[in-house]
């Protein structure tokens, strides 16, 4: 049985550019759509029986309509549809653990509603167990056909997130661009003659270390043409302007079961604020 791609809409166009990303990729993968809706609520509220229904014919209408055009504009394609009787965060993660992947509507910075970055969708993106997908509106236009953008780490290479990324260059007919970023250090900033022998003596180096990395899965996929790209200073400046010709962003975010929360990590909180492409988040211990 075949997983369901699963989309959490709440009524905005970035919501409505995430269901059709979710409708194409789901082509690729030879699945069906699962469209979802749970009621934000204002902290420490909560939803009253005349509120819910009042509001639940504009959801039912909401939903029938984005499948509707989704079946339209992809036939062939299932799609289903559900309201989930959870609030937004433990809905979301439920709804996401029966799926493949999770698909969020991604607003820019700055912007508080909705279910990605306010408080839920942060808060979920960083507590599911399954690959999460961020996707702007202004992305679904017209989406890039280039290469798939990973952020690697070759002192702890994640063969879950270099598995996701070549997986989805292979389904997409395009190369795999693997970013490593090399912050520097503290002490270069004294002084700029530093830098560039920092950059010449460090680069080749770290540069050897990412293609030995990608070895094994330039065999597995042989198909896939895999490009290591060594660059020095902040890895989500580097990755955004990347980004800018990618079709897909794909970032490691560890698992952390803490007292304090969920949490997605520096880079990949300001990935999520400014790359113009969708970004996924693949989990990993």
């Amino acid at each position: 049985m075949t997983r369901s791609i699963v989309v959490g809409l709440d009524g905005t166009e970035q919501a409505k550019a995430a269901a059709e990303w979710a409708a194409e990729e789901a082509l690729l993968r030879g699945t069906d759509v699962h469209l979802v809706y749970a009621k934000e609520r204002a902290p420490g509220s909560a939803l009253s029986l005349v509120e819910w229904e009042s509001e639940e014919p504009w959801v039912r209408e909401m939903m029938a309509r984005t499948a509707g055009e989704l079946r339209e504009r992809h036939p062939g394609l299932s799609v289903t549809s559900r309201v989930l009787s959870a609030v937004p965060v433990p809905g979301l993660v439920a709804a996401a653990e029966e799926g493949e992947l999770l698909v969020l509507g991604s607003r820019a910075l700055g912007s508080v509603a909705g279910y990605l970055l306010g408080s839920v969708g942060l808060t979920v993106a960083g507590a599911v167990e399954r690959p999460v997908v961020l996707v702007r509106a202004v992305s679904a236009a017209s989406t890039p056909r280039g290469p798939i953008v990973v952020g690697a780490d070759v002192r702890q290479p994640v063969d879950s997130v270099l598995g996701f990324a070549f997986e989805e260059a292979a389904r997409r007919l395009t190369q795999v661009l693997v970013v490593y970023v090399q912050q520097l250090p503290l002490h270069a900033g004294m002084g700029p003659a530093m830098v560039p022998d920092f950059r010449l003596s460090m680069v080749p180096e770290i540069k050897r270390s990412v293609e030995a990395m990608l070895e094994p899965w330039r065999a597995k996929y042989s198909d896939v043409e895999a490009v290591a790209r060594v660059a020095v200073g902040s890895a989500g400046l580097e990755l955004v302007s990347v980004a800018r010709e990618a079709s897909l962003v794909v970032l490691g975010r560890r698992t952390r079961h803490s007292t304090l929360g969920a949490h997605i990590g520096s880079v990949a909180h300001a990935v999520l604020h400014h790359s113009p492409v969708p970004v996924v988040l693949v989990p990993h211990d």
